[in-house]
């Protein structure tokens, strides 16, 4: 097995110690690793310079693999990277999308394994990336308020969040485009579109439930329900994975979508911004290779 260069956060809690401790326990059998802490961009960025040919294994949640790979992205280092997750934390949707153990003992042993396999990246036109998801209008107010709620419902913040902003969403007109093609209009206002390259976001919510990250294609979703009852039963079926099938859903599949309209808020891999006017992202298939199962 090659040298193992795992990557933390620095603020990691007690309880995520643990749970390294026991990872890192199961990687030492089989490889020689090596642990460096982070706090912020500055010092990944050095860890990063330092890596060699050392696999990394990032060990963290959704924030932290992202984070990884938007530096190794600036760096043009992410083709030839094949990275390895210990999901630490309670969101871990990524590693939920593509089955990775969320024990992280378990997930060494994905590691381990060495099983590479190419992942897609959907990055925007100034070049930011996206891991998982990115989601505008509704979609980015419930992860505003869904991540208030993280640390008292865990999993299950996510549509507490979608449920409480349907009683009081902002609708917005919006133009989507996938693949140059007009797919929903500023005629008819919409109360989120989604654009997925894994299933799920807010640790397990199933928002583009078919969404494949080795496909070479993001999976839409632009919702229309914006009517008071409308909104509640789509964050109702939201929970259940099965909002996309409701007739004012959309839901489609390309490689490059386009959004114009608003102003609008975003929520890329968790990170809410905006107010803005329009975003284009596009998938770069097999950008990297991840470690899985």
């Amino acid at each position: 097995m090659d040298p193992l260069l795992v990557i933390t956060n620095s603020d990691a809690g007690t309880a995520d110690e643990e749970n390294l401790d026991a990872a890192l326990a199961v990687l030492r059998e089989r490889a020689s690793v090596e642990v460096a802490a982070t706090s912020n961009p500055g010092e990944l960025d050095g860890v990063l310079h330092r890596a060699g040919s050392r696999r990394i294994v990032v060990a963290g949640g959704d924030g932290s693999l992202h984070a990884v790979i938007a530096a190794l992205h600036r760096r043009q280092e992410l083709k030839n990277a094949v990275l390895g997750l210990l999901p630490l934390g309670t969101g871990n949707d990524f590693a939920r999308g593509t089955d990775i153990p969320l024990d992280p003992a378990e997930a060494a042993e994905v590691v381990l394994r060495d099983n590479p396999r190419p992942i897609d990246l959907v990055v925007d036109e100034v070049g930011e990336i996206v891991v998982n998801s990115v989601h505008v209008g509704a979609g980015a107010d419930a992860s505003r308020r869904g991540a208030s709620l993280k640390k008292r419902f865990g999993r299950i913040a996510y549509p507490i969040g979608a449920l409480l902003t349907a009683l009081d969403p902002a609708t917005v007109r919006l133009r989507v485009e996938i693949d140059g093609e007009v797919v929903s209009d500023l005629d008819r206002p919409v109360l989120m579109v989604a654009v997925g390259n894994g299933p799920s976001v807010g640790g397990g919510t199933h928002l583009t439930p078919d969404a494949d990250p080795e496909d070479g294609q993001v999976d839409v979703l632009i919702s229309r329900s914006t009517g008071p009852l409308a909104r509640v039963l789509y964050a109702v079926r939201l929970g259940f994975a099965s909002h996309h099938e409701r007739e004012d859903v959309t839901y489609l599949r390309g490689g490059r979508v386009s959004v114009s309209g608003g102003p609008f808020w975003c929520s890329a891999d968790g990170e809410v911004y905006g107010p803005e006017r329009q975003r284009t992202w596009h998938v770069e298939p097999a950008a990297y290779h991840m470690l899985l199962p």
